[in-house]
This record gives C-alpha cells, structure tokens and sequence, in this order.
C-alpha cells in the first residue's frame, strides 16, 4: 500500500513499467509512523495523500525509523500565481518603473509558502480534516519545508549565523535573509538590527546621567545629612523584637540612591519620551524604503491571501468576515479574570517580601537584621523572574485557547488576536509587581500606631528614608539581567541539546552499512533525516522574538528614569540577540515558511501602545516615586535659601528633618513588646522618626504634605503635556515615507493612467 502511495503520481510507460522521475527538489517533506494498514490513521493519511495526487503533487516515500513522504507542486499552480500577480492591484502601480521578475516569482521561497498554504488547506473529502487536525490527531507528525544546504553556503549566510561575526563587525545580509526566509523574517532582522542602532543614542545620555550621580557621590546635601544623623532615631520596621536604629545607618544606602534620583533624571526622562517617538518614526521612513526596493510598499496581504485560495480550490467560498458580540463578552470577560489573576499574582510576591523582611527584622544576627531590606528586594525580585517564567507558558496557552474562542477568519487575523492577548499577559506579569513599587510602596502601609496589615498580621513596607527609586531600581536590575543572561542562554542550550540529542539519537542509522547504501542510491534520504532532527519551529514565524524585544522595549523605556542604564544592556544584548536568532534558524531549526510582509505588523501598534505608557510612566516615577518634587518644594518654599542673608548655606540644608515626622513611642499599639527603648548613652528613646508628613500632636496630614501633593500633580500634568506635545511634533517633523518613495509612487500612478488611456485611444480607432 505505501509502495502504491509512493509511485501513484508517476507516469506509466507503453509496456506498464513506471518511469521512476521525481524532481531534484522537493517543496515540503511529511513525517508519520508506519500504521497498521487496517487503523484509521493508515487511511485518513493516505486519503489526504490522495488529495494531494488528485491536484497534481508529485509524491516519494522513504522508509526509515519513521515515513517520510517528499511533497513536489506541479508548475501549473505557479504559473497561475504568476499570472494574478502581474495583474492583481498589488503591482498595477511599479515603484519607479521596476519589473516584476519571473523568476522571483516562482523562487524558492514563493513556492514553500504557495505549497504551505496548500498543504493546511487541503482536507479529506469524507471527514473535512485538514493537516493541522491530522497532526494533532497523530496522523502525520510534523511537516516541514527542506532546508537548501548549498544555497547556505553559497551565499554565505553560514558566516551570518556564527558567534565570530560579531567581532567582525559584520553587516546583517538582509537582501538574503530574504531571498531564503522571506520578507517577514527579513523585517525583522531589519527591524532589530536599527532598533539596536538607535539604542545607542539612548545609551549614551543613561551613561552620561549614571556617571553624574557617581561623581556626586558624596556631594549631596541629603546624603551628608543623612550620614550625619547620629541621632535621629527611626521607629522599628517591624513590630515584635524589632530595634529602633539610628538614620546614620542607611548612609551607604542614600549615596546609591543619588546615583538615580538627581537633577538630570527628570531631562533624560524627556529625552526618552522624544527618542522613543524619533525611533518609530525613523523606522517607518527606513521600512518605507526597504519595502519599496522590494515592490511589496502596496502589496496587499488579503489579496494575496485570495489570490492562494483561489489557486488552491477556484470554488472555494472565501471565509467571510464574522463577529458575534457574545464571544467577544465572553472574551473580554476571560481577559480580565486572567489579569486579575497576574495582579494576584504580584499580591504574593509584595506578601513574600513583608513576610521575609519580618523574619529577617527578628534575627538575633545584627547582620541580618541591617539587610533585611535588601534581601527582601533581591529575594522578591528572584521570585519575581520564577514567576515570569512559569506565567509566560500559562499565558500563552490562555491566549491560545482564547484566540481560538473568537474563531479569527485568516492565519494573520489569529496572530494578531493571539499577539494582543499575550503581549498583555505578559505585560501584566511582568510589569504588576513593579508597578507596585514604584507607585504604592511605602504609600499605603499606614503611619506608627495605625498601620495597613496584610491577614491583619503583617505590615506593608515602607520606603527608604532617601527614596523609593532605588528598590525599583534594584528590581529592575535584577529581572533585566536574568531576563538577557540566564533566559538567553537556555533559549539558545535548549535548541542545541535537543538538536544534538536527536543527532546522537540518528547517528547509529546513519553510520549503518545499510543506511550508506540506501543513501548512494537515494541522496534525499540523507537530507530529509538531518532536517527532520533539526528542532521545530513555531507556526507564529519570529513571533516569540518579537514578544521578547517588546518586553524588552517595555523595561528600556516605561520605567527608564529609575534605571538610566537600561538602554546601554539593551544594546548589548540585542548584539548578541541577533547572532542568536541567526544561528537558531540557519542551524538549530528547521526552515521556516517564508512569508510576505511589508511592515512589521500589529507589534508597530505594540511599539506606539509603549511609548505612549512610557511617557506616563516616567513621568508617575518622577512625580510618586522620586523625591525630585519634595526636594523642589523644600528648596523654594520651606528651605534656608529663602532668607536672603543665608548666601552660604545649601539649600538643601535640613530637608531630612524636614521630610521626618515625629511620633511618641508611648502611642505604638505594642509599646510593651518593644525591645532597646533607650539608645547608646542610655536614655529613654520617647519619640521616632517616620516618613511621612504629618503634625505630632494628632498624626494628621501637615501642610506640607497638600504643598507636596499638590506640586506632584502639577508636575505631572505639566510633564505629559509637554512629553506628549514633543511627541506629535516629532511625529509631524519626521515624515513616515521618504520623499523619493512618494515621488516614485506618484509616477508610477501617472505612467499606469496614461497607458489605460492610450489604450482606450487604441479601442476607439479600431
């Protein structure tokens, strides 16, 4: 039977011999395993075969561990596209009176994704099944398209695909990325490889900002002041066995925090905000011309996508467009229970770091007791990056399951739904735990006496005396660097031990007398064996790698202003990145389908989406999360600069004291559970120290605390504007086509008008 399979499309000669002729290459190869011939999968495999041979494929068996059926199109499928091609509205209007070229039509990639459509199209006339259920249902296992070997070499895309070429310097081969994976893959290296560009105009400033604050390490008045307070007395960060401790203790603490918060934090902010919009815009001018040279600037994807189908099955109704407001309730509903569940999520881990900081306040170890804080950050920030891993398998699944809810029309309306719910998910679990801290850390935990516990047991947090910036910044830090060092590393080892594995796992066959003979005879043999041992690839194309840098963009640019250094490991990461992604396709994956693309899609939303929450967000750090706006309000209000007489004293001078209110000891709830009531000289400690603003007597807001409320909201009012203001007049400045694409454009509008009217002329003569 599979003998019969193998041979069926092959053309018999005058005495009844088969003529053995198969093609030197082949378009896609499937894999199963050899059923039993009376299983139902034996024949929904060879019913779907039958399909195949009914339109034309040339088709060849070979026997191995598993079967492996060589798939061929006849010539008659691409000589169709090629004729709706020149005359679909994608190429009615040339760019600058470029020709379409035949044999870029029926190049390689064209026919892997014309063969591609028609393989998951195809179904079994008695169950309706396409590839895709026959797949799940283990009728094939896999199906791939071959990678070319030679073409590799000849072209030299080894060379791209290797560790070294990033100390040579060597330039992306974008022209031949996409002459071998296509025009969406090359977008995308395109895409990362300006990205990473541009980046370094963003690094530079972050760098500039980070030096400026070591080299004013020791210079701030609030840090002196704070190294200074030897007798300042802090109320206990927790409430059984907690000590009082002296604000001289955090001097160390509040230099590092200067590193971040000073006055150059809030222009780089800015800075950003314009970088971010410069960046896409620029993109969308070098996308524009990229494109154009490429004759896709006004390819159209669901024609194109017609244009299969029709190829495909001429009577095949196109799928209509479809919405059902219940399914879209339903989804919405199931969206928002997911993200409530990720906020939950970030609950436990502010949970784990109040629980951790408790039993390291309780430790006999003076030692422990001074890095409670910080082990509790680390600690958190760890557990933090454990959860992101886990969640980002769960919320893929969850996207998954609820793109196919909404039952999307195309291949490319699914991934669009698909990369919206996930690009969600995963903002939220990544980004719901630094949200807290940066905007509700040490905000809502309450004041000595009165304060918000967690089960009614456990108090919240509270800030550093010098700040909230540099607990985010820690966070950030910490998930930043194992995100591009630990998670690049499994994404690169995975793919390499299972590629190596499964080589191990052929090479007994191949190093068989047999195995050698078999492959003399038969070269493909060798072949289909080494492309089916490479790993899989996913459906989504570079879906994953474009998930990755938009998490990315999101840590470079939302809260950046806590973390001037982020665009510097962002570049140097995204060096590596693309050597990565080189190597994983050229030499750990199968080959790709190669798909048309003439913009980077619905991730350009994405990159608008951030940038627009990177100008809220840096500007809510700069508001809520820095003291940039107390110390302001101190220095022109409440400070020693206003007298006049003071010319000497730094206007900073007792803005510690000043942001300090004073509480009784006597009014802790568990005073008598209090340990160490007297400091070192041995007298009594009677009043505490807390950040806050508030009066004494009756712990009420102060008025300084609405003088401060206030100046915040005026910031941060006054800094979207004028961020969101920078924005539209960048996006305005920098046009999204090059003039020479429009020129071009304009002309091939004309030079196609004047030849319909010449021929209308012709028309009328005759």
């Amino acid at each position: 039977m599979e003998d019969e399979i193998a041979l069926m499309t092959l053309p018999p000669l005058e005495n009844g011999e088969s003529l053995i002729t198969f093609p030197a290459k082949w378009d896609f190869v499937l894999v199963c395993d050899e059923h039993s011939p009376d299983s139902e999968k034996h024949f929904k495999k060879k019913w779907f075969l039958e399909e195949l041979h009914r339109k034309g494929f040339i088709i060849k068996m070979i026997k191995d561990k598993k079967l492996f059926y060589g798939i061929h199109a006849p010539s008659a499928f691409f000589r169709k596209y090629q004729w709706l091609l020149r005359n679909s509205e994608n190429h009615c209007e040339l760019l600058c009176g470029q020709q379409l070229d035949d044999q870029e039509m029926t190049s390689s990639r064209t026919r892997i994704r014309l063969v591609s459509f028609i393989l998951q199209n195809t179904e079994i006339c008695s169950t309706k099944e396409k590839l895709d259920e026959l797949i799940k249902k283990k009728v094939f296992e896999t199906a791939f398209p071959l990678h070319e070997r030679e073409w590799l070499k000849t072209f030299q895309m080894l060379n791209w695909a290797r560790w070294r070429g990033i100390l040579k310097g060597q330039q992306q081969p974008i022209e031949k990325i996409r002459m071998y994976f296509g025009e969406k893959i090359a977008l995308y290296f395109a895409w990362l490889g300006w990205y990473t560009c541009i980046l370094l105009a963003a690094a530079i400033p972050g760098i500039v900002l980070f030096i400026y604050g070591f080299l004013n390490f020791s210079s701030s008045p609030v840090s002196k002041e704070i190294c200074a307070a030897n007798s300042t007395i802090m109320c206990p960060l927790c409430d059984q066995k907690c000590p009082f401790w002296r604000l001289s203790d955090t001097c160390i603490y509040s230099k590092v925090t200067h590193l971040l918060d000073n006055e150059g934090t809030v222009f780089f902010a800015i800075f950003m905000a314009l970088w971010a919009t410069v960046f896409l815009e620029l993109w969308k001018r070098r996308r524009a011309r990229v494109v154009s040279k490429w004759n896709l600037f006004l390819w159209d994807e669901e024609e194109e996508e017609v244009m299969m189908e029709v190829i495909n099955n001429p009577e095949h109704d196109p799928q209509p467009y479809q919405h059902s407001y219940m399914r879209s309730t339903v989804v919405l509903i199931l969206v928002l229970l997911m993200i409530c569940v990720l906020i939950g999520i970030a609950h436990a881990l502010v949970i784990y770091r109040v629980i951790v900081t408790v039993i390291f306040m309780q430790s006999s170890s003076g030692f422990f007791r001074e890095l409670a804080t910080t082990m509790a950050v680390i600690t958190g920030a760890v557990l933090h990056y454990l959860t992101i891993i886990i969640m980002s398998k769960v919320n893929r699944c969850v996207a998954l399951f609820l793109c196919d809810l909404e039952k999307p029309r195309s291949f490319t309306e699914r991934e669009k739904n698909f990369a919206v719910k996930y690009f969600t998910f995963q903002f939220f679990t990544h980004f719901s735990s630094l949200i807290y801290i940066a905007f509700f850390l040490g905000r809502i935990n309450g004041r000595p006496g009165n304060y918000v516990r967690v089960g009614g047991k456990w108090r919240l947090e509270e800030c550093h005396p010098s700040g909230c910036l540099i607990d985010l910044f820690m966070q950030l830090t910490i998930i930043m660097t194992l995100k591009q060092t630990l998670s690049n590393l499994v994404e690169y080892m995975l793919p390499w031990i299972r590629y190596r594995y499964r080589l191990m796992n052929g090479k007994t066959t191949i190093n068989s007398r047999d195995h050698r003979e078999e492959t003399e005879q038969d070269p493909c043999k060798e072949e289909w064996l080494w492309n089916y041992q490479l790993n899989e690839v996913n459906s989504f194309s570079v879906f994953n790698e474009f998930m990755e840098m938009m998490i990315q963009y999101s840590f470079t640019t939302i809260f950046v202003a806590a973390f001037p250094l982020a665009p510097l490991l962002a570049c140097i990461n995204n060096v590596f990145e693309i050597r990565l992604d080189a190597i994983k396709m050229v030499k750990l994956q199968r080959r790709m389908v190669p798909r048309k693309a003439n913009d980077i899609g619905i991730w350009l939303y994405v990159l608008e989406a951030i940038g627009i929450l990177a100008v809220i967000g840096n500007g809510l750090v700069i508001a809520i999360t820095s003291d940039f706006i107390p110390m302001q309000v101190y220095k022109y209000i409440y400070g020693p600069c206003l007298q006049k007489n003071n010319t000497g004293v730094d206007c900073m001078t007792g803005y510690i004291n000043y942001s300090l209110s004073v509480f009784s000891v006597q009014d802790f709830e568990n005073y008598k559970n209090l340990v160490d009531l007297q400091d070192s000289m041995g007298n009594e400690i009677k009043y505490c120290r807390y950040r806050d603003y508030r009066n004494s007597d009756d712990y009420g807001y102060s008025v300084q605390f609405w003088h401060v409320l206030a100046a915040r909201l005026a910031f941060l009012i006054l800094f979207e504007h004028v961020a969101l203001c920078i924005k539209l007049i960048a996006a305005w400045y920098v046009p999204d086509v090059p003039r020479r694409v429009k020129n071009c454009l304009l002309e091939g509008k004309r030079e196609r008008l004047l030849k319909r009217l010449r021929e209308m002329d012709d028309s009328t003569e005759v």
